[in-house]
């Protein structure tokens, strides 16, 4: 008896794969814990219908320069996809997949094509080690609010840059990978090391493609059964593409989790970051040099320190079949592809719910005001949303409607003031029994 008594105490206390149970770290990049579910069906889709949208054109050069226009134009729209997730004894693996084709009217902009993947991976080495890695990448071509919290993958995808504010309609090819291994001590010490690495190539005239890569590291104790306290250091590089532009940024914060109740949550991190930006700048040469060699104008290496608040919460509320979440961030950010290496504050909100017979409900909404200091200085932002349902017609066959629109503003620059807007209609066929959901 006195054995047995003592394995199980042995047992409660080692941490296995699925038995921390406790908030999310969203240093980690976590997702919310209530979320965690061992399996969602695979379930694909296809969807076609009418779409109209403003905005279409693009960065385009001509004999006055580099210019926008904003044309409007209705058309087709074939929208695909499919998520799921699915575990095995010591492996999780996540997928949530976005395609879309569209067809305009208007021939001089012609076809659209955006896709986007999700994809998690976590795997347990050992009683006391995990792996995670999360991927998020994206061909897009028109503007589009934040992923959100899907509910098939184990990250937030807003815990890694996202270029969610190009208001060109350029293409954008985004990659971001990150990866992670976290030691559990005992059961309330943990240790976390990881890696992160970004493309966001920005195709265009004027446009700026960029990459990224860094490090992380954290410790995290548990102080009761519902709340984490820590801190979190990570260092992170962006390089841009055809210019002379460079930042390294090092940060350090707390960290507190807490669940409140069984499926509300709150997890976050503060601290500072420290901003280390080189960029090339052109200066006027004395007069005298000038006369004898022939140029106006040289070329300095311009370098600047600066050091900038970092901070990033959520609270989230986790349903059997969706979740609603408010978040809010400020951090130093790669910019957009027209300005660089930026300030910036976000805040975020979401809310999906598929527990209804035949209707499914999303809205998300998104707020940004960056400010950038590298190549040209000066504030820029927008603020957008999106609304979206479906309705079940038949087992397999679903009425679908999304509608989005952005508002991009700012007062040091008159030209990125615009709307931008799309609504689409369609119908769906995917396999299931339950609504779609089409965000």
């Amino acid at each position: 008896m006195k054995l047995a008594w003592t394995l199980a105490i042995a047992v409660s206390a080692m941490p296995a794969f699925a038995q921390y149970a406790g908030p999310a770290i969203l240093s980690r990049g976590d997702a919310p814990a209530a979320m965690a579910t061992s399996q969602v069906d695979f379930r694909p889709f296809i969807d076609i219908g009418g779409i109209y949208a403003t905005g279409l054109s693009g960065l385009v050069t001509n004999s006055q320069g580099t210019t926008l226009g904003n044309v409007s134009s209705a058309g087709l729209l074939l929208t695909f996809g499919v998520s799921g997730i699915h575990s095995w004894k010591h492996t999780k693996v996540g997928v949530d997949y976005l395609g879309s084709i569209t067809h305009y009217t208007q021939a001089t902009y012609g076809n659209y094509d955006n896709q986007s993947l999700l994809l998690s991976v976590t795997h347990q080495f050992s009683p006391h080690t995990t792996f995670t890695l999360g991927e998020h990448a994206s061909i897009l071509s028109q503007p589009l609010v934040s992923s959100g919290l899907p509910q098939t993958v184990t990250f937030d995808p807003a815990t890694a840059y996202n270029p969610t504010t190009d208001f060109y309609a350029n293409r954008t090819i985004f990659l971001s990978t990150q990866a992670g291994f976290t030691f559990q001590k005992t059961a309330r010490l943990s240790f976390n090391l990881g890696g992160l690495a970004s493309l966001a190539d920005n195709q265009g005239a004027g446009l700026y493609s960029v990459t990224g890569a860094g490090a992380n590291g954290d410790v995290q104790y548990r102080l009761t059964r519902r709340s984490t306290v820590g801190a979190a250091y990570g260092y992170t590089h962006f390089e841009y593409h055809g210019t002379f532009n460079a930042t390294d940024i090092h940060t350090v914060s707390g960290t507190y989790a807490i669940q409140l109740s069984r499926s509300l949550e709150f997890t976050g991190f503060g601290g500072f970051a420290q901003c280390e930006t080189k960029f090339l700048n052109n200066v006027p040469i004395n007069p005298v040099l000038a006369g004898l060699i022939g140029l106006q104008n040289g070329v300095v290496i311009n370098y600047t320190g600066t050091y900038h608040p970092n901070y990033s919460v959520r609270l989230s509320q986790s349903f059997q079949r969706g979740v609603a979440f408010l978040s809010n961030s400020y951090m130093v950010t790669p910019g957009n592809g027209l300005f660089l290496t930026s300030t910036a504050l976000t805040a975020t909100a979401g809310y999906n719910y598929t527990g209804l017979r035949r209707w499914s409900f999303g809205a998300s909404a998104a707020y940004l005001h960056a400010y950038s200091f590298a190549n040209v200085t000066g504030g820029y932002g927008d603020v957008g949303g999106t609304l979206s349902a479906s309705r079940a017609l038949s087992r397999f066959l679903h009425l679908t409607f999304s509608g989005t629109a952005f508002q991009y503003q700012s007062s040091s620059f008159a030209g990125y003031n615009r709307l931008i807007y799309m609504a689409n209609l369609g119908l769906a066929f995917s396999p299931g029994n339950l609504p779609l959901r089409v965000w």
